[in-house]
């Protein structure tokens, strides 16, 4: 499968874009690396976008959104203080549902 990654950061988020790319890459890689394997057939397509922004508390508001072989994800999060703990939360959600099948 080809897995297209999109990250979309806000404005007040945009000097931490790298850290979030981090983030990502490492859920991919630790918990998401063996259910993705299920979508390994040569004509499959994957892709995962996430969208992270600061909201008008100053708080982060996440959506992650996976779309892989024709089977449609979505999460989304508000109000976190900590930028890391929404990213990784979101993916923790991915993994059970991807678990499930």
């Amino acid at each position: 499968m080809e897995l297209q990654v999109k990250i979309h950061v806000g404005k007040d988020v945009e000097a931490s874009k790298e850290v979030v790319e981090r983030l990502v890459e490492e859920n991919l890689r630790t918990k998401l690396d063996h259910y993705l394997n299920k979508f390994k057939k040569s004509d499959a397509e994957g892709i995962i976008d996430l969208k992270i922004e600061k909201n008008k508390k100053g708080l982060f508001d996440c959506t992650l959104q996976g779309n892989l072989d024709g089977n449609t994800y979505r999460y989304s999060r508000e109000d976190y203080k900590n930028m890391d703990d929404v990213i990784n939360h979101l993916f923790d959600h991915f993994k059970e549902e991807l678990s499930d099948k």
